[in-house]
């Protein structure tokens, strides 16, 4: 940038200059006109005027129709001062001074004149500039002369000055520059070598911030992602050890009890039956198992299409109640349902399989002789459907993880013939589907409520 600024000062100098110096012969020329086109304007009125608005590096004079100079002042240029020296104008050679009528006769041909001299005694370009000005009393002729380029000892001071600004600008901004690329990079390798960590499954890698905005949004990024590989780590095993469990426990028990009615009931009849409705039992789990996860696995590969129609929610709710009342007998639940009455449109069997897992799970985690509600509110634009339980609750930490599979609260919890681990899972895959508004909240020791909401009724799609 400095070498560019310091070429585009050299190359423009000297056309800023030879502009400037045009328009300063343009003013002094119009200033001269408007004077003598004044009445009742004596000649040494003219003279001083001119003195004043002429200035330095200008020299000048004033010609009458006669060819007589009524204004020739000391030019202020010295020997610079082409008007009695000789010229060359369009072939003719002459001075100004001594011939001032052929200067008045190229001035009527072209007016203004304005042409480029060149003074043989110094070298320098100079601009030449003629005009008429014509008044009731008689015309006059204005001649002007003044150099159009800069003396060269100012061009010099003025490069010499911008060489040594330029070096001490470089400085600055090369110390300025390795500071800050010390400052940028430096957080940055550190960060690469933390992702290095990271990528070898080192997820207690931490990711430095410092001044910049930019470096400290990318850690914090990072550091998010670092958790939240962590966290997907910690809940891989513990699917893998669950379902391992979930699979190998029931295979154990089927192997287990198939040997001892080989061994021991067969003969037995009340025995016999005993082990085989066992066996029974964990087929039907292993047989909930899979169907579970190969209903998540569509639903999530979105290949399981949505069926919607327009159904009464409340009713669909009353059924899932009643396929859960025996469940709700032998735990002694104080339901309450609060429905009001609705149509929404969705698919009917896979909301019912949502308020279904909600209150199983509430069930689930409640105690005896507690408390469950189910309530249903119509709005204008949506349906919101909550199910309250007044069970231990979930901590807030766990919140985020509870919809993932196999993801318990209680890492004790022992397992249930009717549950898969899956339910909250699959309910929300069936919400998602339906691109509807899903959460939970929830307080250690208060319960906790799992809410949805859904469209309201709509015509059904052809």
């Amino acid at each position: 940038m400095m070498l560019l600024l310091g070429f585009l000062l050299v190359v423009l100098i000297k056309p800023y200059y030879r502009n400037d110096r045009i328009r300063t012969i343009d003013v002094i020329s119009e200033t001269i006109e408007t004077l003598l086109l004044k009445e009742d304007v004596k000649n040494r009125e003219i003279e001083s005027a001119a003195r004043t608005i002429i200035g330095n590096n200008v020299c000048a004079i004033i010609y009458n129709e006669n060819g007589k100079a009524i204004y020739n002042p000391p030019d202020s240029l010295g020997q610079l001062c082409m008007l009695d020296k000789q010229i060359s104008i369009e072939e003719e050679i002459f001075t100004i001074k001594n011939e001032p009528k052929k200067m008045i006769e190229m001035i009527k041909k072209e007016n203004p004149l304005s042409v480029t001299i060149y003074s043989q005694y110094t070298g320098m370009e100079m601009l030449l500039y003629g005009k008429q000005i014509r008044s009731n009393l008689s015309n006059y002729y204005l001649v002007l002369n003044t150099p159009l380029e800069p003396v060269e000892s100012y061009i010099d001071f003025i490069l010499n000055q911008y060489l040594y600004i330029a070096v001490i600008v470089v400085f600055i901004a090369l110390i300025v520059a390795l500071f800050l690329a010390r400052q940028i990079t430096s957080p940055i390798v550190k960060m690469k070598d933390e992702a290095n960590k990271l990528a070898q499954g080192n997820y207690d890698a931490k990711f430095e911030t410092n001044s910049f905005s930019e470096i400290n949004d990318l850690a914090s990024t990072l550091d998010d992602a670092t958790e939240k590989l962590s966290k997907v780590n910690d809940l891989r095993k513990d699917l893998v050890a669950n379902v391992s469990h979930d699979i190998k426990t029931p295979l154990t028990m089927i192997k287990a009890y198939a040997e001892m009615i080989k061994d021991i009931s067969g003969d037995d009849p009340v025995k016999r039956n005993e082990h085989l409705d066992v066996i029974l039992q964990e087929t039907e789990y292993l047989d909930k198992l899979v169907t579970d996860m190969s209903e998540l696995s569509k639903l999530q590969s979105g290949v399981l299409q949505i069926k919607r129609e327009n159904f009464d929610l409340k009713e669909c709710t009353e059924q899932v109640v009643l396929l859960l009342s025996q469940a709700i007998r032998e735990k002694n639940i104080d339901l309450v349902l609060d429905l009001d009455e609705c149509v929404v449109y969705a698919d009917e069997i896979k909301i019912s399989q949502v308020i279904y897992n909600f209150l199983s799970n509430a069930l689930k985690y409640s105690d005896n002789d507690s408390k469950i509600t189910i309530r249903i509110r119509n709005s204008e634009e949506d349906v919101k459907v909550e199910v309250i339980d007044n069970g231990n609750g979930i901590s807030e930490e766990a919140l985020p993880y509870i919809w993932d599979r196999y993801y318990k609260v209680d890492k004790n919890f022992n397992r249930s013939v009717n549950s898969t681990g899956l339910g909250l899972a699959i309910a929300k895959a069936i919400l998602e589907a339906h691109k509807a508004k899903y959460g939970v909240t929830s307080k250690l020791g208060e319960g906790s409520t799992f809410w949805f909401e859904l469209d309201r009724d709509y015509e059904t799609e052809n």
